[in-house]
C-alpha cells in the first residue's frame, strides 16, 4: 500500500509466506538502517571533510575515497553482529568477511558495494549502495569459505539498491516483483513510493560510455550506431543517450521511465572481459530488472544463470526494456553464427 513504512511493507509481505521466520526482514530493515547512515555520510558532502581518496587502492585496483572506506564500515559495523548472517562479500575487501566469534550466525549471506560511482562523488552527482542476499550453506561458521558465495543470480533470496541523489530511494526485491521508497527525512523512515516497478517494453533511450567505442566487439558497435543514427539509419524512432557513470543511476532512470545500459565486454584488457561484478552489482541489478519485467543479459547468456567463480568476477552488462536488449543479444547470437559459419 502506497505511503506504508518499509517495515510495515516487509511485515506484510512475510505474512504472505507461512513458512517465513521474519530474519529476513529483520535483514532488510538492518540494511534501510544501514543507508539511512550513509546517505547522511553522502550527503554531508565537504561539510564533513570527506570528500577525495585515501591514496591507495582497492582490490578492484581503483583508487579508494575515503566515501569508500566510511560506508563500508557502515555496511559491516551495522550487520555484522545481528544475528542474520553467515558472512559478508564487499568490492572493497579481498577476502570474504566473517561474523565475529561474539556474535551468533545467521542463514544468510550478503554481497555489496557500499558506494556504488564513487567517482561521482567529488562533483556531487549520484551514487548508491548495492546489495545481494543468499542463503547460507548449513554448516558450522569456522567452515565458510569464499566458494559458499558462489551462486549463480537465480539463487537470490533479495536484492536491492539505494540511489543518494536529489531523494534517497531505496529499491527492493525479493522476487515478488519490485517497489521503491523514498527516506522522509522528517520521520527518519523510507516510505513506499514507487509500487510495483515495471520497465517498459521499448525505449528511446540508451546509457553507454561511448569512449570505449573502439575496444567493442562488433555486435555493440552495430546496435549503437543504429541509435545514434536514428530513423536515419533504419530505426522506427530516434534515441536519445544518457551517461552518468553510476550504475544506481542509470538502473533507477531504467526502472522509473525505460531504457537500455550497456557495459559491454571490450578487448582493452584481456583479463577483464567485462568491468562490473557479478555478485554485488549484475547479479542484484539484473534480479530487480527481471522482477520489472525488463531483460538482463552479458550478451551472450542471461546474468542471473551465469555461475560465479571468484567472489570478485567481473561480466559484460547489457540489461534494461525488453525489446532493446532481445535486439543486442540477437546481434551476438547472429556474430556467433556467422563467425561459426566462417570456420566451417
Amino acid at each position: 500500500m502506497q505511503g506504508e513504512h518499509l517495515f510495515q511493507f516487509l511485515i506484510h509481505e512475510q505474512r504472505r509466506n507461512p513458512e517465513a521466520t521474519g530474519e529476513l526482514t529483520l535483514l532488510l530493515s538492518d540494511i534501510a538502517t544501514a543507508c539511512k547512515a550513509i546517505a547522511h555520510a553522502v550527503n554531508r558532502g565537504a561539510l564533513s571533510g570527506t570528500l577525495g581518496s585515501v591514496g591507495a587502492e582497492n582490490v578492484q585496483g581503483e583508487v579508494q575515497k575515503q566515501l569508500d572506506v566510511i560506508t563500508h564500515d557502515i555496511m559491516v559495523n551495522a550487520l555484522e553482529w545481528t544475528g542474520h548472517l553467515a558472512g559478508m562479500v564487499s568490492e572493497e575487501i579481498e577476502d570474504p568477511i566473517s561474523i565475529p566469534a561474539v556474535y551468533p550466525v545467521g542463514k544468510y549471506l550478503i554481497a555489496f558495494d557500499p558506494l556504488d560511482g564513487s567517482s561521482n562523488i567529488d562533483v556531487n552527482l549520484s551514487v548508491g549502495t548495492i546489495f545481494s542476499i543468499l542463503r547460507a550453506p548449513e554448516q558450522p561458521r569456522e567452515n565458510l569459505t569464499a566458494s559458499d558465495f558462489l551462486q549463480a543470480g537465480i539463487h537470490q533470496v533479495a536484492a536491492g539498491f539505494c540511489v543518494y541523489g536529489p531523494a534517497t530511494v531505496l529499491i527492493l526485491t525479493t522476487g515478488n516483483g519490485v517497489n521503491g521508497f523514498t527516506l522522509n527525512r522528517d520521520l527518519g523512515e523510507f516510505v513506499l513510493t514507487h509500487p510495483d516497478l515495471r520497465v517498459p517494453e521499448s525505449t528511446c533511450e540508451f546509457a553507454i560510455n561511448l569512449s570505449n567505442q573502439r575496444y567493442w566487439e562488433p555486435p555493440v558497435r552495430r546496435y549503437i550506431e543504429e541509435c545514434l543514427k536514428g530513423t536515419d539509419g533504419g530505426r522506427e524512432k530516434n534515441f536519445n543517450m544518457r551517461w552518468i557513470a553510476s550504475m544506481v543511476a542509470e538502473v533507477y532512470r531504467i526502472l522509473t521511465r525505460g531504457g537500455i545500459f550497456l557495459y559491454p565486454r571490450d578487448h582493452r584488457d584481456p583479463d577483464k572481459p567485462g568491468r562490473l561484478r557479478l555478485l554485488y552489482e549484475a547479479n542484484p541489478m539484473g534480479f530487480i530488472i527481471e522482477q520489472a519485467g525488463g531483460l538482463a543479459s552479458t550478451g551472450q547468456e542471461r546474468i542471473l544463470d551465469c555461475q560465479p567463480h571468484h567472489i570478485h568476477q567481473r561480466v559484460p552488462v547489457i540489461l534494461g526494456s525488453r525489446n532493446e536488449v532481445e535486439r543486442v543479444v540477437s546481434y551476438h547470437r547472429n556474430a556467433h553464427q556467422d563467425h561459426g559459419h566462417f570456420h566451417e
